[in-house]
């Protein structure tokens, strides 16, 4: 059996691994960790757990997705894509139910690389994606307001609407020093680049504003004040599952698998550009997969790659996967050594990375010049995707933007198929122009674009004149053929046969032609009244006159 198609990538990057290009992967992974590291306590609380069990997840999942997966490159670990869906789980079944959706989850990713269907997450049209990202990442910028202007809230609700009318009713109770911080480690992150590209603003934030609050003593709220930090190697924990459980968590696990299929594949895409390199799709699927059952199975949350830390590595010359291994061994470190020092990081510095986040990737540039230059069937996919994803939920919106974009696709196709008689004795032929002398006894008429459910309409149009016995149908722009458009060919070989008429086919491909054998059509029609040219046919028509 070939099982080359879940081959990890380190086994082909490896082969002829070079010393300089190891000391490149070790400061790359390095320069990833520092990156990653604020993002993922950020991430972990904007998810309702714990600030360690986002390092939890960078280190687990992280290691097993490098090593594992299908590209060279790939950062994995938290992703914002991930917080509202989380948040959300956690309200309503707790840890226990996140745990088991997330492992659930994984061996749903496993399966999707085992069945090989790592190739067809391109089939979501990109104004799906687009809508449903943007969605989050509103969703997560309207999720900091509360700790970024420190309104004083016992709980913020969960819907989007309710949200915003209970922060509305509560902005009164902003306090001052939380604005000034958060607005202060806003602008370090806008600006920090012009300084260094190599270090993270968001690490300068937090060191800052840290520094400010604590020796200020400013009454500002720190992670310390919400939450127990835990220090330490993360600890393999089982969890509980019973049936019902699993019943009630299949929805979640299943809206996290697509959205870590989506994602990753999506940063494999990214990284390809940047490095001219080809990602296993199907490998990588199951790296995930791993990559999130293990983080689930030592308190960690979802995971999938990380477009934005792939991106970097990519930059500071990580080529191969030691880089992603690197990156999650130096995060271990971090949290061994130094996390209980997170304590003292402020909320609003917290929520002001969030934002930030949220802002980049919104992709609202991308968004603003779809609604501009789109056709409209594409702004109303992406329109509504991102509300449903707003007001409802992903599963929801990738559904419905889905089934809207099939029907909208569709109906393009059926617009532009169309069958044109040839009305006079002769027709330039677009191949080579020449003239076609058409026999007396002979229509012939020529089919434009697949022959499928919604496009056979215009195959019942046509007509029929006295003294003509041949009718030949030009198949050459027809690549491709469904059940119903095959009914339509045997209905119009039955109004031939019923009128003493010959029904010719010319140029058929290779899609319609399997559909036609399989089906016997071919022995209804006589093989003699197959032609592989438009020459053939009307040869065929002319030895046919009476």
């Amino acid at each position: 059996m070939d099982l080359s198609y879940i081959k990890p990538n380190i086994f082909t990057t490896l082969k002829n691994y070079k010393g300089e290009q190891f000391v490149k992967d070790i400061i790359s992974g390095i320069i990833v960790a520092i990156i990653a590291m604020p993002l993922s306590i950020a991430l972990a609380i904007a998810s309702g757990v714990n600030p360690e069990q986002g390092l939890y997840t960078a280190v687990i999942a992280g290691f097993f997705i490098s090593f594992l997966g299908g590209s060279s490159v790939q950062i994995g670990g938290p992703t914002a894509a991930f917080v509202i869906i989380i948040y959300g789980i956690v309200a309503e079944y707790g840890v226990a139910g996140l745990t088991v959706a997330t492992i659930m989850a994984g061996l749903m990713l496993i399966a999707m690389g085992a069945l090989r269907l790592g190739d067809f997450i391109k089939f979501i049209p990109k104004t799906i994606t687009l809508g449903f990202t943007f969605g989050i990442a509103l969703s997560i910028v309207v999720g900091q307001i509360k700790d970024f202007f420190g309104l004083r809230m016992t709980s913020v609700p969960a819907e989007f609407i309710e949200k915003l009318l209970a922060l509305g009713k509560n902005f009164h109770t902003l306090s001052l020093p939380t604005v000034m911080v958060g607005v202060l480690a806003l602008l370090i992150q806008i600006f920090w680049h012009k300084v260094s590209k190599k270090i993270p603003g968001s690490l300068i934030a937090i060191i800052v504003t840290t520094a400010i609050v604590k020796f200020g003593n400013l009454e500002v709220k720190t992670i310390g004040d919400l939450y127990t930090i835990k220090a330490g190697l993360p600890e393999f924990t089982l969890p509980q599952v019973t049936p019902d459980l699993i019943s009630q968590m299949i929805s979640p696990a299943f809206t996290i698998a697509i959205l870590a299929a989506i994602e990753s594949l999506l940063s494999c895409v990214v990284s390809d550009g940047m490095t001219g390199s080809h990602h296993n799709p199907n490998a990588e699927l199951i790296g995930q997969g791993v990559g999130n059952i293990m983080s689930a199975l030592f308190r960690g949350i979802p995971a999938t790659g990380a477009i934005a830390r792939t991106a970097a590595n990519v930059k500071n010359g990580g080529r191969t996967p030691v880089a992603g291994m690197v990156h999650a061994l130096t995060l271990l470190l971090i949290l061994v050594f130094l996390m209980p020092y997170a304590s003292l990081i402020p909320m609003s510095c917290l929520a002001a990375i969030l934002i930030m986040v949220g802002y980049n990737m919104s992709g609202w540039k991308t968004v603003v010049h779809i609604i501009k230059t789109a056709p409209k069937s594409d702004i109303a996919v992406l329109l509504i995707t991102l509300f449903l994803t707003v007001l409802f939920d992903l599963v929801l919106a990738i559904k419905f933007g889905m089934i809207l974009a099939a029907f909208l696709f569709l109906k393009r196709m059926s617009d532009i198929a169309n069958i044109r008689q040839w009305v006079d004795k002769s027709e330039a032929d677009g191949e080579r122009g020449e003239l076609k002398s058409v026999p007396s006894n002979a229509l012939v008429y020529e089919i434009f674009g697949a022959l499928f459910f919604g496009a056979v309409g215009d195959l019942f149009e046509i007509a029929h004149e006295e003294g003509k016995n041949v009718l030949i149908l030009r198949m050459r722009n027809v690549p491709a053929m469904d059940i119903s458009g095959l009914e339509a060919l045997e209905e119009v070989l039955e109004f031939c046969k019923k009128r003493g008429m010959i029904l010719i086919l010319s140029h058929v491909n290779e899609q319609p032609m399997k559909v036609m054998e399989k089906s016997g059509f071919i022995e209804k029609l006589g093989k003699e009244n197959l032609c592989e040219s438009i020459d053939k046919s009307l040869e065929r028509a002319e030895s046919l006159k009476k």
